[in-house]
């Protein structure tokens, strides 16, 4: 079992910036495709970002296009998921997803795809 550690959310005003990691307990995230998405009250789980295990291939919700910015650092064991322009929209749990090699047959964009969860951290952007 992977256990998936998110950090970094906060409180913020509209137009800052946070970063928000995430890394895989006792394991390398090299093996994982990784993923963001965003669960805000009342509302469904939504994709944010992803990137694929080895080349870096990286997928965007158009809400966050131009805003946000995907990473992984193996050399720390994190990816990394930098936003800036923030808007009171955008506040939500942020939870890290892994899966286990490439993404094969699956949309990079669903959560379905993924193997393992983090329990998420809050982001809150004021007006």
């Amino acid at each position: 079992q992977v256990q998936l550690v998110e950090s970094g959310g906060g409180l913020v005003q509209a137009g800052g910036s946070l970063r928000l990691s995430c890394a895989p307990s006792g394991r390398t995230i090299a093996t994982y495709a990784m993923a963001w998405f965003r669960q805000a009250p009342g509302k469904e789980r939504d994709f944010v970002g992803a990137i694929s295990r080895s080349r870096g291939i990286t997928y965007y919700a158009d809400s966050v296009k131009g805003r946000f910015t995907i990473s992984r650092d193996n050399a720390k064991n994190t990816v990394n998921l930098q936003m800036n322009s923030l808007k009171p929209e955008d506040t939500a749990v942020y939870h890290c997803a892994a899966k286990t090699g490439a993404w094969y047959g699956g949309s990079p964009m669903n959560s379905t795809t993924y193997d393992y969860w983090g329990q998420g951290t809050q982001v809150t952007v004021s007006s």
